[in-house]
């Protein structure tokens, strides 16, 4: 991943488009260690800024973002399944 920008939050688009597609189900939400989650608001921000309106970064298309420290980064199915985003 390195700091490609928009990495982070790209990955996290095309994990929650594919879940949706395949479940029609939204997940519960994504799980970010803090070091993601600095990435993702600095993705966030780079974003906000092309399109030239604020996004809130508490969400990511409408589903809640915790952070842990003790997580690698995962989005969380309705059943409570985790998908590893990176790696």
């Amino acid at each position: 991943m390195a700091d490609n920008p928009l990495f982070l939050f790209l990955t996290m688009t095309e994990k929650f488009s594919d879940h949706l597609r395949a479940t029609g189900a939204y997940p519960q939400k994504f799980v970010l260690s803090p070091s993601l989650h600095d990435r993702y608001l600095r993705d966030v921000k780079l974003v906000s800024q092309s399109v030239g309106k604020p996004i809130d970064p508490g969400l990511h298309m409408g589903i809640r973002i915790e952070i842990d420290a003790a997580s690698a980064g995962v989005m969380v199915a309705p059943d409570g399944t985790e998908v590893l985003l990176l790696g």
